[in-house]
């Protein structure tokens, strides 16, 4: 009797186990795209790696598409004269302190770079030399982000959100803002002048817009903590929050009030990766790419509804932290220990 009662339970056991399996099967099959994404089929990034140990920051280039300048930490400084399939390194006398340089950008032949500790570098002729510009010891924060906009005019934005403009090469500055945000994790510009910028915790993030007196706070949208955010190509937000989680910005709908709060539904492009994503760059008005830990790199072809990942790239034994795309045939993603990756469309899959 009791054999049989056994054999009874080992058999409906058995069904039942066979029943959770085909429905397991079932449901990652039907999410296998998101849990594990299909591969790009085409790599067009080329992989670069420079002599040096420093994180990546910035790049920019002058008038010539082919001459262009590459900063990062521990002073680190490398030109390119063709459109960056090759970089050599430039060491300008500083004196004894090393710097991190955070941003560069230049109009024309005219350029800056932005660092930390407080210094401003200054360019009229390409980068054939620079200049050391002095900046007041009561500066609000460290310069964090400069964006070269004519001829000697130049906005500054420190990494405790107080926005300077200068017209005359950096001799005066007028503040934007009446007081700053606090420390920030991070901050990005828009073409039209508009600021976002994360908390340094990432438990909220603030805008601004020209001819507002202060920077606006917003709550996050839910409790992951934010990592970056920016602007979409046609200029709307996204974000990236801790997980590997995104969102979009919907405000078509929502009044001035709270346009920079109104969102679309989280998204996480690939559920099975365990690293988080650091930063979006658009190539075009709807190809994006994001870029995170460990070579991790996405490409988005329809504005984020589908994914693809680009699995060479989580060869490169780095984080990829910055992507920048100047028109839809040059880009660069910038990690660290000196290694970068450079957009080639040639190699690009139509």
């Amino acid at each position: 009797m009791q054999t049989g009662l056994t054999g009874f339970f080992n058999g409906r056991w058995a069904i039942g186990l066979k029943r959770l399996m085909l429905i397991a099967i079932a449901i990652l099959t039907v999410g296998c795209t998101k849990f594990f994404l299909p591969s790009l089929g085409a790599n067009p990034w080329q992989t670069i790696a420079l002599e040096t140990d420093s994180t990546f920051s910035d790049v920019a280039f002058t008038k010539d598409a082919n001459h262009g300048w590459l900063v990062g930490s521990r002073s680190t400084l490398f030109e390119t004269n063709d459109a960056g399939k090759t970089w050599e390194q430039k060491v300008l006398d500083l004196g004894d302190q090393r710097y991190t340089f955070t941003s560069v950008s230049f109009n024309d032949n005219e350029g800056w770079v932005s660092g930390l500790p407080s210094v401003l570098l200054h360019t009229t002729d390409g980068g054939k030399s620079w200049a050391n510009v002095p900046l007041s010891a009561q500066l609000p924060g460290g310069p964090l982000m400069v964006t070269a906009l004519g001829q000697g005019t130049v906005e500054m934005a420190t990494d405790v959100g107080a926005i300077y403009r200068t017209e005359d090469s950096g001799r005066n500055w007028t503040a934007l803002v009446q007081a700053a945000v606090g420390v920030v994790r991070n901050m990005t510009r828009s073409a039209d002048g508009r600021y976002v910028a994360v908390s340094s915790r990432g438990n909220f993030y603030s805008t601004w817009e020209p001819g507002q007196a202060s920077w606006q706070p917003h709550n996050r949208e839910n409790s992951k903590r934010l990592q970056n955010m920016g602007f979409t190509s046609d200029g709307n937000l996204w974000l990236i929050a801790r997980g590997g989680q995104m969102q979009f910005s919907q405000p078509d709908n929502a009044p001035d009030a709270i346009k920079y709060e109104t969102w679309g539904e989280p998204l996480r492009p690939e559920i099975g990766s365990s690293w988080g994503f650091l930063d979006v760059g658009y190539r075009n008005d709807d190809e994006l790419w994001v870029s995170g830990g460990s070579g991790t790199l996405l490409m988005s072809p329809d504005g984020g509804e589908t994914w693809l990942k680009d699995d060479e790239a989580g060869d490169v034994p780095s984080n990829l932290y910055r992507i920048k795309f100047f028109g839809k045939n040059q880009g660069f993603v910038l990690g660290q220990r000196g290694y970068l990756l450079r957009y080639t469309p040639e190699n690009a899959k139509v």
